[in-house]
């Protein structure tokens, strides 16, 4: 069977909280909401198996006391990029993990720091020129040959960074299913 959806396709500019730990937790639930809302439409599907976990998740960056999501234009990568050379940014990340049987939610974040070395002003070009950074929070993308070899420490772990962490994720697994 084909999956219903593609993404949540909320709006996530939407949604705001102070905290960054409350905003990805926020937006991690209306994700699943927009998914269950969607999923009603399928429910013999459901039925037949023994349990279904949704998993949304959702990160920001933290950049000198201020929340990061998704930069809205090249402009505003480039600045958030910059930035990050020589210094440092915290990632916060939550999962949300839903039972669809039970309807049992359970959520969790977690938090990394990423320290930088000087970023060459030629690498933020060639990242923006790709478009690529339009697409993750704070436009940070870790993993990216161009970032990582300026990546001094992480101080937490690298998947938590790259938006899934899989410790969370497995320990809010375990719980939804008791």
């Amino acid at each position: 069977m084909e999956s219903p959806f593609k993404t949540a396709d909320i709006d996530e500019k939407a949604i705001r909280k102070e905290k960054p730990e409350e905003l990805v937790t926020a937006l991690a639930e209306a994700k699943a909401d927009a998914i269950l809302s969607r999923l009603q439409n399928v429910d013999p599907f459901v039925e037949d198996v023994h349990t279904i976990l949704l998993i949304t998740a959702d990160t920001v960056v933290v950049h000198e006391g201020r929340i990061r999501e998704k930069p809205s234009s090249r402009d505003e990568a480039r600045h958030f990029i910059e930035g990050y050379s020589g210094g440092r940014a915290e990632v916060v990340g939550s999962v949300l993990v839903t039972n669809l049987k039970t309807g049992r939610r359970e959520a969790g974040w977690e938090r990394a720091e990423v320290y930088f070395y000087d970023i060459p002003a030629q690498v933020v070009q060639s990242l923006i020129n790709e478009g690529i950074t339009l697409n993750v929070a704070g436009g940070l993308m870790l993993e990216h040959p161009l970032t990582s070899p300026f990546v001094k420490e992480v101080i937490g772990t690298t998947d938590a960074v790259m938006g899934l962490p899989k410790s969370l994720t497995e320990r809010l697994i375990q719980k939804a299913l008791t």
